[in-house]
């Protein structure tokens, strides 16, 4: 059973649709990456999965019943974007107070505080202000807050944002042990390379509307283009085949697209036949970056690759 299902979610606000007629699921225990550019409206259909706004129209369902926030925002923890951390109070304070909003007794809070703190190295911190973090600092104190009371279903937004590699990843091994102990995440942020890494399934909307919704290995091979990288001992010249075309070169490789009705097995027999000795052969399937810009902005796959990776024809 799906923790979360979204049936035909709309909502509005005066004249802009800013979810318009939106459905999805996310399975239990996944980390699910929800995308889109500035203003696709994520922040929108993430304020309606926790409760924050009503949907116009449409149905969420949590659990497998109805959503009803009264209930069940007790099981979701939110981390925005914008942090809501107050400022003058101190660090160990404020994460007892918290934990305590979200029905953990004082012994119980004290006790998943420590614990999360020494996971992140925070022990020495209790007494600090929040004003007196930086802001690598305030994310982990963010993040604890937002998980220490063990909800089903957790939202990080930008959760990596002021954080340093080392930190980067201290998080991100934490968020793989959640998953793996049945916490369902949901993962949102601008960085492709992000989500490529630790996301099991995607979603794309923009302008309001869901334009990509699939797991981020079978993305990958819808958009794929028959882009292969082969590499030489020494490159050898071409005249034009029937086979393929060289779309780019770079050292001693080439890129090429393979024609329509020939195969991968077609372009190694024809290299074979010149006697060119081929180091490697690789496939080249397309990042969520470069299939994100081409549904946002209409550019092709190939292009997108080429100016990333500074290839020339």
């Amino acid at each position: 059973m799906p923790i979360t299902e979204l049936h035909n979610l709309k909502k509005y606000f005066a004249t802009q649709k800013a979810v318009d007629d939106i459905s999805f699921s996310i399975d239990r225990g996944s980390i699910f990456g929800l995308l889109g550019p500035n203003g696709a409206g994520k922040t929108t259909l993430i304020r309606m999965i926790t409760g924050i706004f009503f949907p116009d129209e449409g149905e969420i369902l949590f659990d497998g019943k109805k959503f009803n926030p009264v209930n069940d925002i007790i099981n979701i923890g939110y981390m925005p974007e914008e942090r809501g951390l107050y400022k003058k109070m101190k660090i160990g304070e404020q994460a007892l107070y918290l934990a305590q909003l979200k029905g953990l007794s004082r012994k119980k809070a004290m006790e998943k505080i420590k614990e999360w703190f020494v996971k992140l190295e925070m022990q020495s911190w209790w007494n600090k202000k929040v004003e007196d973090l930086s802001k690598g600092m305030s994310q982990k104190l963010q993040f604890v807050i937002t998980v220490l009371h063990e909800p089903k279903l957790i939202i990080l937004d930008e959760p990596f944002s002021g954080l340093d590699p080392v930190n980067t990843n201290i998080i991100k091994d934490e968020i793989y042990k959640l998953s793996k102990s049945g916490t369902t995440i949901i993962f949102s942020t601008h960085r492709m390379e992000q989500v490529e890494e630790i996301c099991n399934h995607i979603v794309l909307i923009n302008k309001g509307k869901k334009i990509l919704d699939g797991s981020v290995k079978q993305v990958k091979q819808d958009f794929k283009e028959n882009l292969f990288s082969i590499g030489f001992e020494h490159i050898p010249s071409l005249n034009g085949t029937p086979v393929f075309d060289v779309i780019a070169t770079k050292n001693d490789t080439y890129i090429v697209k393979i024609k329509e009705g020939n195969k991968p097995t077609d372009v190694l027999k024809y290299f074979l036949q010149q006697n060119a000795s081929i180091n490697s052969f690789n496939e080249l399937l397309p990042s969520l970056n470069d299939i994100f810009i081409k549904l946002v902005e209409g550019t092709s796959v190939t292009r997108q690759f080429l100016r990333e990776e500074s290839l020339q024809k």
